[in-house]
């Protein structure tokens, strides 16, 4: 016996999908998602709201970002990898004083610094425009050690694979991953755009992320629309070969495939028509980016997307850039540190310009990865690990603060699942809520859009960042 589906209830779920996409795909005004018409309480917004995910790929170490500083609490993290830890009188210029003390389960309160590499973002903590998120990964349920150690809860499924944890990450689903919550929320948003194409814009690459039920995310490049082979520039020389192609992959076709591959050029097209009109036309960043720096030629294209959102019809956008590097197995001190400035550097240099654009407090930025890694070193580098530190940046942001319950630095002590692995105590689920709740979603949207949410209490779906 075999689960592989016959060719024919294949080819019937092809075509069920096409008959979806060829609904939600077209690129008009008038095209609305009808999905989206009964549900979205996003789709009367009349003001402009964007998030962009910051996808750091191979699983930061959370150790070298936010480091302990307090007396103990330092103590314990350079026992733990004394080959890789930072020397504590190298923090003293990154050291952060929050406008809130982050105490721990066990009743102790704790100080942290940042990587001294990722000095840039000190700006923007001590402005309260930037926040730190403690220990959050991905979980199906609140989980204690206990429960994870005895299996007796539902687990994410495949720890510490990096394709399985990216999945989950930017799903949220246990199972095998079709949508993303930033594109499940692009399917309540989009029918507030005018074209609903620019709502989920994917700037380094495929994502599930971005992918929505009905939503499509739209690929740019640090250039801006990729538009088709052949259509760029006179084919063979020959501007009546680029028509005579442009006429063939966008006549109506009798049948379904063909005409539904020839729809979606013809909103390529439209697409690449109207994004490279308005950026063309769009006033020059004076914000100076970092050079070689390719997260930051991504987030100056958000910028640049951002700007024109007016002209675009936009009024909430799903951002995704992202930045590779992340697997740190070996050579940590000579990879990481390089990570962190380019990751830095980028950052402060968006929030920069959306402060020039006016909009810093319509913008909210934030970072994601695979997992965390290990506090343990393995000579030279660490191991794939579950729940990490990240940021949160925007002018909306309710900073200079941390959020998430502070891990207890101890090995195998209550938040430490092997070598320093956290067992997340906020989950990604409270995460996206939190930046969904923001967007303008209701309680109702996230609960459908975040299943996993309904298992954690009322008053803490909600973190309270933004």
């Amino acid at each position: 016996m075999t689960n592989k589906p016959t060719m024919n209830a294949s080819r019937r779920a092809f075509l069920q999908r096409a008959s979806t996409l060829s609904i939600a795909g077209v690129a008009t005004p008038w095209a609305l998602n009808l999905a989206a018409l009964s549900e979205a309480s996003a789709a009367n917004a009349t003001d402009y709201k964007a998030t962009v995910c910051i996808f750091l790929y191979g699983g930061n170490d959370y150790g070298n970002t936010v480091v302990p500083y307090d007396t103990s609490g330092y103590k314990a993290y350079f026992n733990l990898r004394p080959t890789l830890g930072y020397a504590q009188s190298s923090l003293t210029n990154t050291v952060l004083n929050p406008l809130n003390t982050p105490v721990d389960s066990a009743g102790f309160s704790h100080q942290y610094a940042l990587a001294p590499e990722l000095a840039s973002l000190m700006p923007m903590f001590n402005a309260g425009k930037m926040a730190v998120i403690l220990n959050v990964g991905t979980l199906m349920q609140p989980t204690t050690k206990l429960q994870y150690t005895n299996k007796s809860v539902p687990l994410p499924p495949k720890l510490f694979s990096h394709n399985d944890q990216q999945s989950v990450w930017q799903s949220t689903s246990s199972e095998g991953a079709k949508s993303g919550w930033g594109g499940k929320m692009g399917d309540l948003f989009q029918s507030a755009n005018t074209n609903s194409t620019f709502t989920c814009i994917n700037v380094s690459g495929n994502a599930v992320y971005l992918s929505g039920n009905t939503a499509v995310q739209y690929q740019i490049s640090t250039n801006g629309s990729v538009p088709l082979n052949g259509l760029k520039s006179p084919l063979f020389g020959s501007t009546a070969c680029s028509t005579a192609l442009q006429n063939l992959v966008t006549q109506t076709r009798s049948n379904l495939l063909e005409n539904e591959y020839n729809r979606i050029n013809m909103r390529a097209i439209g697409a690449n028509q109207i994004l490279t009109g308005a950026l063309a036309s769009a006033p020059a960043l004076k914000t100076v980016f970092p050079t070689q720096n390719n997260l930051a030629d991504q987030l100056k294209m958000v910028a640049r997307m951002i700007s024109i959102a007016a002209t675009t019809g936009a009024k909430r956008q799903v951002f995704f850039v992202s930045m590779n590097g992340y697997d740190t197995h070996d050579g940590l001190l000579t990879k990481h540190p390089t990570l962190m400035t380019g990751l830095a550097d980028a950052m402060s240099a968006f929030y920069n310009a959306t402060v020039e654009l006016g909009v810093a407090n319509n913008v909210t930025s934030f970072t994601a990865s695979d997992f965390g890694r290990t506090l343990s070193g393995n000579n030279d580098g660490s191991d794939h690990g579950w729940g990490s530190m990240h940021f949160v940046m925007g002018g909306a942001v309710n900073g200079q603060r941390f959020y998430g319950t502070p891990p207890i630095i101890a090995s195998n002590g209550p938040d430490d699942v092997g070598q320093g692995r956290l067992l997340p105590t906020t989950s990604v689920d409270q995460y996206a809520a939190t930046l969904g709740k923001w967007l303008g979603l209701s309680d109702s949207d996230l609960l459908t859009l975040l299943p996993n949410l309904a298992n954690y209490n009322v008053s803490s779906r909600n973190l309270g960042f933004v």
